[in-house]
């Protein structure tokens, strides 16, 4: 029986539905979805596995023009997915025009692997205006294969999935079979965290948190985690902590919930907050957090 394997990488402005797309084809919640943009920070693989194929899967951040150091190394995930993808999938919504960077775009229609171009967030859209949309898209990217799908409503997502297959080249697989991801359990939770901190605070916090979790004691039935959430400012870590602490504890009991579906276990979790100033524009804090990954 012949396999196939390859690296399917989804590119694409902020918030157009990488992450749910990604999601979806795995059927596991690797990469976080909230409404607001610069959600994906990291390049997260998500692995799909049949007897006969390995679709290697990569969520990346969303393109924007940097404005600190964590930004750049942001950036610079999205140009590795464009160095080693067999397939590339370049995601739009309904209403959008261009990719925000014009060296991003100028590889995408210049590329020698497949193309597919997904119109995303059809549900939301009229058939006069679906249609002007593929018109624009198959007039500005020709060498794509387009299609309207929505990656929340699971419509056409099937079809975009087995057109993967079909495109990816014979190989081993790159991964063990059983296999789901290539992160280790702490990214995971430092991810549901902060997915839940871009949920229940505004403005500018969210985007000055990171998380660390600093002990992962797994037994048979219970998992312990010791979170430390680091922000910018101490007037940051009052807002995070809330009034009598009730801000920090509504992040850890909806935290909890999601890591016991998660894992499968158990979960008591412990959570700190402490003051890393301007860690967002520090390149040996960046490296720490797994962000600088220039060499």
């Amino acid at each position: 029986m012949t396999h196939k394997a390859g690296f399917v990488n989804i590119i694409g402005n902020p918030n157009v539905g990488k992450s749910t797309l990604m999601n979806a084809f795995v059927g596991e919640r690797l990469s976080i979805i909230t409404s607001k943009a610069q959600t994906t920070r990291h390049r997260i693989l998500g692995i799909v596995n049949g007897d006969d194929f390995q679709v290697v899967l990569s969520d990346t951040p969303g393109i924007i023009k940097p404005a600190y150091e964590l930004q750049s190394s942001m950036m610079d995930f999205v140009k590795s997915a464009f160095e080693d993808a067999d397939i590339l999938i370049y995601m739009v919504e309904i209403g959008e025009k261009e990719l925000k960077d014009d060296a991003f775009f100028n590889k995408i229609i210049h590329a020698k692997i497949p193309v597919l171009l997904l119109l995303n967030k059809i549900d939301k859209s009229n058939q006069e205006q679906l249609e002007a949309q593929v018109q624009l898209w198959q007039d500005k990217v020709p060498n794509a294969e387009l299609y309207p799908i929505s990656a929340l409503e699971n419509f056409n997502v099937k079809e975009v999935f087995n057109r993967i297959i079909e495109l990816l080249p014979v190989s081993p697989p790159y991964y063990p079979k059983d296999a789901l991801t290539d992160k280790p359990e702490r990214f995971f939770v430092n991810e549901t965290i902060r997915e839940k901190i871009l949920l229940n605070y505004e403005k500018e916090i969210p985007y000055a948190v990171e998380i660390e979790t600093e002990e992962f004691i797994e037994d048979d039935d219970i998992i312990r985690i010791r979170a430390i959430i680091m922000v910018e400012r101490e007037t940051q870590k009052g807002i995070i902590i809330g009034h009598k602490g009730a801000a920090i504890k509504k992040v850890g009991m909806q935290s909890r919930e999601d890591l016991e579906k998660f894992f499968g276990k158990q979960i008591h979790i412990e959570m700190f907050v402490k003051v890393n100033k301007n860690w967002r524009s520090n390149s040996y804090q960046l490296k720490r957090f797994g962000y600088n990954n220039k060499k």
